[in-house]
């Protein structure tokens, strides 16, 4: 377990970085301009990160206290695996096929309006924190439901690669939109 968790933190750590060494030197014009009406922009989809994995952290405070009372939908286990690998695949960053996200997940612009790439980092140090807090649990199978809905479950390590996974998924999103944005902005100085 203990190289799952390095492995996660590496993954972790990477995207970190990316988003850092990309984004930093934005302007908040910059950061928060959208390449098109149906995209997000850089801020947005750090945002979305935001949201999605803090809310979370809830759900892992009362696994970790031993009182998380997982749904009945939990009992099944062919479907805590379908779900798991249903919803991983999903979220991969290869995937091209563009998802609307639960709507308690959607950025919220009032949010983005801060030093939206610094609060990502610190959340991010917590998410580390909480990965390894939850080792034992990990280990343990431990089955809960999505934040988003209560019929979707997969089980804790699921969860996880879940989360590293979107964040990767992300990232690219992130490239993409500033990507677009800089050639259409460079499209128009020619």
């Amino acid at each position: 377990m203990t190289s799952k968790i390095q492995e996660w933190n590496k993954k972790i750590d990477h995207v970190t970085r990316e988003f850092t060494e990309r984004f930093a030197d934005l302007s908040k014009d910059e950061i928060t301009r959208k390449p098109n009406a149906e995209s997000w922009s850089v801020a947005e989809n750090l945002q979305h990160l935001i949201v999605v994995n803090e809310s979370y952290f809830p759900l892992f405070n009362q696994v970790k206290q031993g009182t998380y009372k997982p749904p009945f939908v939990a009992k099944i286990p062919l479907l805590v695996n379908v779900m798991g690998k249903l919803i991983l695949k999903s979220v991969a960053p290869s995937r091209r096929k563009k998802l609307k996200t639960f709507s308690i997940w959607e950025p919220s612009q009032a949010k983005v309006q801060g030093d939206v790439l610094k609060e990502f980092n610190k959340q991010q140090t917590i998410l580390k924190t909480w990965i390894d807090n939850l080792q034992d649990k990990i280990q343990k199978d431990t089955i809960i439901a999505s934040p988003a809905n209560q019929s979707v479950v997969y089980t804790l390590e699921k969860a996880i690669d879940i989360i590293v996974t979107h964040e990767q998924r992300h990232l690219n999103q992130a490239i993409e939109a500033f990507d677009t944005i800089f050639e259409n902005q460079y499209k128009l100085d020619i």
